[in-house]
């Protein structure tokens, strides 16, 4: 632990919180500890950075509008950007995962990256306070922020994704709503992207649109064609014959 403490630039008081928040349910799973995984904090550490950087946003830029801040704020908090913050301290070598997971690319998996992200977010404030928290967001990732911040034009990953993926077949992504919560007037939707019937990326955002560019993102990054060594039909297929 003293390995990751050290990159992080953050010491706990308690060791347990640290280990809990880079738990991956699969390894709980195996253990036969259910209620010993990082799913708490994440939920914990999701909301903590949402706070940390709408205090930042909102006194940074004291004259915009509502809808640019909640804009910005969106791309600060989307599963890429918190996989990339999580790539830049190496959080993946860290992570406690189960046998299977471990053995299917875990530790890259750009939602476990971000899920554990945020469960070492949430760690650092329950064992810290909200100071350090913001510290280690700003300590460690200012930089990726700010730039985030100051980028001129958002990309357009849905297309890019498109034009990626019709150079190796001619089907064409599929996006799908997966989940929608919270009141009419703040709906977190969460939307899948899938190609060939294989999942390439998740991602949530304040509407549909939104929520399927963040799956788009994540897609680009993850990049799971390139890990299949045969066509995805026959890669499903043979998934179904191993059941």
């Amino acid at each position: 632990m003293e390995a990751i403490e050290s990159k992080i630039g953050y010491h706990f008081s308690n060791q347990l919180l640290l280990a809990e928040a880079l738990t991956h349910p699969s390894l709980a799973y195996e253990s036969k500890k259910p209620h010993f995984d990082n799913q708490r904090l994440e939920f914990l550490g999701d909301a903590v950075i949402q706070l940390i950087l709408t205090d930042k946003l909102f006194n940074d830029f004291p004259g915009e509008a509502e809808g640019r801040l909640t804009k910005l704020r969106s791309q600060l908090v989307s599963r890429p950007a918190l996989c990339a913050y999580a790539k830049e301290i190496g959080l993946g070598s860290y992570l406690l995962l189960g046998k299977g997971e471990k053995a299917t690319g875990g530790r890259k998996r750009p939602s476990n990256l971000a899920d554990a992200f945020e469960a070492l977010i949430g760690a650092i404030y329950i064992d810290g306070g909200f100071e350090p928290a913001r510290d280690f967001l700003f300590n460690n990732f200012l930089e990726s922020i700010e730039r985030t911040i100051h980028e001129p034009e958002e990309s357009n990953p849905k297309g890019e994704l498109q034009e990626t993926l019709q150079a190796i077949s001619p089907v064409s992504p599929t996006y799908t709503v997966i989940s929608q919560e919270g009141p009419d007037h703040e709906k977190l939707f969460v939307s899948e992207v899938t190609w060939e019937s294989i999942t390439l990326g998740t991602g949530k955002g304040s509407s549909k649109k939104e929520s399927e560019m963040a799956a788009a993102t994540e897609a680009l990054q993850a990049k799971v064609w390139l890990d299949l060594d045969q066509s995805p039909g026959d890669n499903e297929k043979e998934q179904e014959e191993s059941l």
